[in-house]
């Protein structure tokens, strides 16, 4: 085992991470790509798959390159992905068009066809979730529906990942914890839905085959090996989705354990080897990346990505002051948030920028400040966007616990778990302490866990992350602290129900 080694990528929203790791999960080095999103109209979002595969050759090449270790002692690679994106290729393996991606909200009318044509109960028995526009079969209806020139070239329909896998690879395949996000799958029974495929009018065989998460389901081709630098004996696994590979990364693998991540979307995690669904679709239950078991978790469309979207458009003397200290931006819109008392000086944030999926379900809704005064400063909206991230996701803790899903102690990870003052606001807004894993490669070291479990590295995910993962820190909730956040919480709390409506008149303006 001291020989081997395991490659983790982690195919993100904002760019591609990848990394090399010993079989004792020690990063050797690892390299990132960024890439963009497209939003041509109100509500959209896109990505183009080949900015994707550049990104993991020109990652995977660098690491292969930089870490001097002889590629054929790479034994296996592991992918995570962001979830639910729609890539299509036509019979000679071209994609056709754009992906769209999670983020994306057009398609709220074929929710409405979907749901008519399963049901309502029927589609959470099945899919274990209602129908959403967030997922991949509500994108298959719509290029059904608005691009049917397109539909009739598909030949294969992939995730994210699964892309990279076919480019990496040749073969057309997925697992369990991803496919789970397609809205396509049977979860309780992990495998696709003759039943849902077929009142959809979307043919089965469109889709790859069905793995868990830490099977073999290929290995690197001549060509991909010439690109990458990669040994054709190179494994490739099934991988996972962002969250599912997030959670082997933390350790999330058996009862109890939750985590909660804030990269561009937000997400509150629990693991649960029986099967959970909420009978009002208001939470995700997938299968997860340990076989036989499932995860529920709670969704925060924009939760890094509000944060990004004011880097961007308001705090470039953040940004330039960075730049003078060599520090990356948020640090320094971190201490900025801290000169700004709790509540932001009566400022509250909605992060519905890109609509909202737990516990609202509302592509509708959009982001807010409410409370704007003459006043209020940059360092009192960079707190109230925080604050608003972290009510929101402490929207998801409420329902988990609601659900009798025990949250005694979470992890942080993620680009926003890496300030001490935002797992600080956590800790008191969720009342737990909330702790640190040693190593912060997340999706990325989960990936390669996955791969060193194909490649017999560990006998079971569950046998290596006990052997692997690690917590550094842990944080616990200022009582005082949490009493005030309280009181701010039960404001933002109101904020949706009495804006529902005009969000939807909004729309239509």
């Amino acid at each position: 085992m001291s020989n081997a080694y395991v490659l983790g990528l982690d195919l993100g929203t904002s760019g591609t991470k990848t990394a090399l790791f010993s079989a004792d999960g020690k990063q050797i080095c690892g390299a990132a790509r960024e890439y963009p999103l497209y939003q041509p109209h109100n509500g959209w979002a896109e990505q183009e798959p080949s900015d994707w595969w550049h990104a993991a050759v020109e990652t995977i090449g660098e690491v292969v390159r930089g870490s001097g270790v002889d590629p054929s002692r790479i034994k296996a690679l592991g992918m995570s992905g962001q979830m639910h994106g729609l890539v299509m290729l036509d019979g000679d393996g071209n994609t056709l068009g754009r992906s769209i991606i999670w983020a994306d909200q057009r398609t709220g009318a074929e929710c409405e066809r979907i749901t008519s044509l399963v049901g309502a109960e029927r589609m959470i028995a099945v899919t274990a979730n209602p129908a959403l526009t967030g997922f991949t079969a509500s994108k298959i209806m719509w290029v059904k529906n608005h691009q049917p020139e397109l539909f009739d070239k598909c030949q294969h329909i992939l995730l994210p990942k699964d892309y990279i896998r076919y480019m990496l690879t040749g073969d057309f395949a997925t697992e369990v914890s991803d496919a789970s996000g397609m809205q396509l799958l049977d979860v309780p029974n992990r495998r696709w839905s003759e039943e849902v495929t077929g009142k959809l009018g979307i043919p089965i065989e469109l889709l790859g085959k069905v793995y868990e998460s830490p099977e073999v389901t290929g290995h690197i081709s001549e060509e991909a090996a010439r690109l990458t630098g990669l040994s054709v004996s190179t494994l490739v696994v099934g991988g996972a989705g962002d969250n599912a590979a997030a959670a082997v990364g933390t350790g999330v693998v058996r009862d109890g354990r939750a985590f909660c991540t804030i990269g561009t979307s937000g997400v509150v995690f629990s693991h649960t080897d029986r099967l959970s669904i909420d009978p009002k679709g208001r939470a995700h239950t997938f299968c997860c990346a340990v076989p036989g078991a499932w995860h529920v978790m709670g969704v925060v469309q924009s939760a890094g990505l509000s944060l990004r979207w004011l880097r961007d458009t308001v705090c470039s003397a953040e940004a330039r002051l960075a730049a003078e200290r060599g520090v990356d931006p948020y640090d320094v819109m971190a201490e900025a948030a801290s000169r700004s008392p709790i509540g932001a000086n009566r400022l509250v944030y909605l992060p519905y920028l890109m609509g909202e999926r737990a516990p609202h379900l509302d592509p509708d809704c959009r982001g807010a400040f409410v409370g704007l005064s003459a006043m209020h400063t940059r360092d009192d909206l960079i707190r109230a966007v925080m604050e608003g991230v972290t009510y929101a996701l402490c929207d998801s803790v409420s329902m988990l616990r609601g659900m009798g899903v025990a949250l005694d102690n979470v992890l942080a990870v993620g680009g926003g778990a890496r300030s001490g003052f935002w797992r600080a606001m956590l800790a008191d807004v969720f009342g737990c302490p909330i702790s640190v894993p040693e190593r912060a490669e997340g999706a990325a070291l989960g990936a390669a866990i996955l791969a060193a479990v194909g490649a017999g590295l560990y006998p079971s995910v569950a046998d290596a992350c006990e052997r692997i993962i690690k917590v550094s820190s842990t944080i616990q909730p200022d009582a005082g602290k949490s009493a005030v956040y309280g009181k701010v919480y039960q404001l933002y709390d109101r904020l949706y129900p009495a804006l529902r409506d005009w969000f939807k008149e909004l729309k239509d303006v």
